[in-house]
């Protein structure tokens, strides 16, 4: 099993606080050949439809020297696991969970923009000197 990043109890703990339930610990998805770790799972009830929404997150410190190193990484990591994941439980939606520092200085740029929005890669922003207030961007 992978090590977690510096960052995933953090995020656990807001997504707790945002009324989330864990449900995964890792996320595991056995694809026969090889195993693939998504760093959470998670559920959460919504009152007015009595339907239950999903989520897996998959959570990057962005700490390496090099930040588009780590974003193409990030980037390819994240396909894999959405083709994967939608073949284990197709109505659980996945994130990428980022810094808010590197979001405002890296992930704001026009360039990566784009690859986001090509990707369909939504993300889950969130403070490393807070636990609380995520920024859901889809």
């Amino acid at each position: 099993m992978p090590a977690k990043d510096v960052f995933h109890e953090l995020v656990k703990t807001a997504l707790e606080r945002e009324g989330w339930t864990i449900t995964h610990d890792p996320y595991r998805i056995d694809l026969g050949f090889v195993d693939f770790y998504i760093d959470l799972g998670a559920e959460r009830l919504i009152a007015a439809t009595k339907e239950g929404e999903k989520i897996a997150v998959e959570i990057k410190t962005f700490l390496a020297p090099s930040t588009i190193s780590e974003f193409h990484t990030a980037v390819g990591q994240f396909i894999n696991y959405r083709l994967a994941l939608a073949e284990e439980e197709a109505d659980r939606r996945l994130y990428l969970a980022v810094p808010l520092d590197i979001y405002k200085r890296f992930f704001k740029q026009p360039f990566i923009e784009t690859v986001l929005r090509c990707n369909q890669i939504p993300l889950l922003v969130y403070n490393p000197q807070q636990q609380e207030n995520l920024q859901w961007i889809n």
